[in-house]
């Protein structure tokens, strides 16, 4: 039996089998290759599970720590100067519970996993200087004009800004780590995606019929892939959900992808200052805004939103009861936005009952209209049957004297760029502050708009 006569045997047996058993034979080549390359994918994906792990469970709540860190220095300042304004215990005490709250952030710091030293030490000890610093300044910062004043003010700011720059220092190689992070999930799936294309290619060699199928398979599944994560090596993690129904590997390093870029937007939100209560963003959120807006010269009505006489009925019913005030509030101007605004509008929450609605010319008034209806609408269901009915509540004022407060109304101050040259957020908070104490004074919900125009 010669050569030719077995090869015309084999070829002949070949063409004889159906082709579930030829694409069976095609694929049985593969098997190793499948085997070798589906080690290589686990690999990668157990490296990016340990990468997002560290990301998620080390470098994200370092960074939220620090923040709070900064958050609860500022809020020190806060009540230490209301304090010597006002010569409340409730400042001071407050003053000192950040001061707590601030060491119990640093002990966290050192419990989180993998996390880098700290200087932990350095820390504590600004934090117990600018909490004397402060301390021995209360009873000369009463008195503004005067030099000790002005001396002690100084060593304040130049202490605090010591603390805040060692903690953004912390932040900052936290965050370097992070994005290093990131770049390497990058380049893991690069490489996953060159060994996949590998694969495509023995695939055809081991078998057309098979590989026509198989290729055209992989082909679309790695240029998802492969547009997917240079999204996301460009932070647009929205665009980076490859769309791959396949169960086998790829599926697997697609649905892993999907959770990662899912995980990656998440840390990319925890940058925004979330108000816990409302799930709103705060503060910072809302100063990054008006400073987009005011470099990209768009015109915007800014809407300072305050609750009237809020805080004789946290005192009247309990602050379980005024959170819930707060969170309807909240569902009051989220409405009024959904309904009359637009999807560039910007809903924030300062704190406390002070809401704020970033808007357009053309759309504040009924934001504004639709809020307060809506506020008047709901905010006598809070109130109990009797003091309903009598209209007010009574309690106490902070000099302790009993008076009657009537039910809770809403002001709305408004600033627009229609009549004057807005440039900073801080100019804007500044107008809105003055003008809604204008609002309050004035009885009733209401929103009033500032029209003063510059100066020549």
């Amino acid at each position: 039996m010669d050569i030719n006569s077995v090869a015309r045997r084999i070829i002949t047996g070949f063409f004889r089998l159906n082709i579930a058993k030829k694409l069976l034979l095609g694929y049985l080549p593969l098997a190793v290759l499948i085997v070798l390359i589906s080690i290589f994918e686990l690999s990668n994906l157990k490296r990016l599970n340990n990468i997002t792990y560290s990301i998620i469970n080390t470098d994200a709540p370092m960074i939220e720590a620090s923040d709070k860190l900064i958050d609860n220095v500022l809020a020190q300042e806060l009540y230490g100067r209301r304090y010597v304004i006002l010569k409340s215990q409730e400042m001071l005490s407050l003053f000192w519970s950040k001061s707590k709250e601030f060491d119990n952030i640093v002990e966290h710091m050192l419990s989180i996993p993998d996390q880098k030293d700290i200087p932990a030490d350095t820390l504590n000890s600004l934090h117990t200087e600018y909490n004397n610093v402060f301390v021995k300044g209360f009873e000369h910062l009463g008195k503004p004009s005067s030099t000790p004043a002005r001396d002690f003010d100084d060593r304040v700011q130049a202490k605090q800004e010591e603390l805040i720059s060692l903690i953004k220092k912390i932040s900052s190689e936290v965050r370097t780590q992070q994005n290093r992070k990131i770049r390497i999930t990058s380049n893991i799936g690069d490489t996953a995606f060159w060994v996949t294309v590998l694969i495509g290619g023995l695939g055809i060699l081991f078998g057309i019929g098979a590989a026509l199928f198989i290729t055209r398979n992989i082909a679309v599944s790695i240029r998802q892939l492969k547009a997917a994560t240079q999204e996301v090596a460009e932070g647009r993690f929205d665009y980076a959900v490859p769309d791959i129904q396949n169960q086998d590997e790829l599926g697997d390093l697609s649905r892993a992808f999907i959770e990662m870029t899912k995980r990656l937007k998440r840390l990319e939100e925890m940058n925004l200052d979330m108000n816990p209560l409302t799930r709103l963003p705060g503060g910072l959120a809302i100063e990054n805004v008006l400073k987009k807006r005011l470099n990209s010269n768009i015109p915007l009505a800014f809407c300072l939103v305050d609750m009237d006489n809020f805080k004789p009925f946290n005192d009247r019913y309990g602050y379980a009861r005024g959170n819930e005030v707060i969170q309807a509030t909240a569902r009051v101007v989220e409405s009024a936005v959904a309904e009359h605004g637009t999807g560039d509008d910007f809903m924030g929450h300062i704190g406390g009952d002070d809401f704020v609605v970033i808007t357009s010319l053309d759309r504040y008034r009924e934001i504004c209209g639709a809020i307060i209806q809506g506020f008047d609408r709901m905010i006598t269901n809070f109130y109990d049957p009797d003091d309903r009915q009598k209209g007010h509540i009574t309690g106490k004022t902070r000099q302790g004297n009993e008076m009657t407060f009537p039910i809770m109304t809403i002001s709305i101050a408004i600033v627009t760029s229609k009549e004057r040259q807005l440039t900073t957020p801080a100019q804007i908070g500044e107008i809105a502050a003055e003008l809604k104490e204008y609002a309050k004074s004035i009885q009733g919900s209401i929103y009033v708009v500032d029209r003063r125009r510059d100066r020549a």
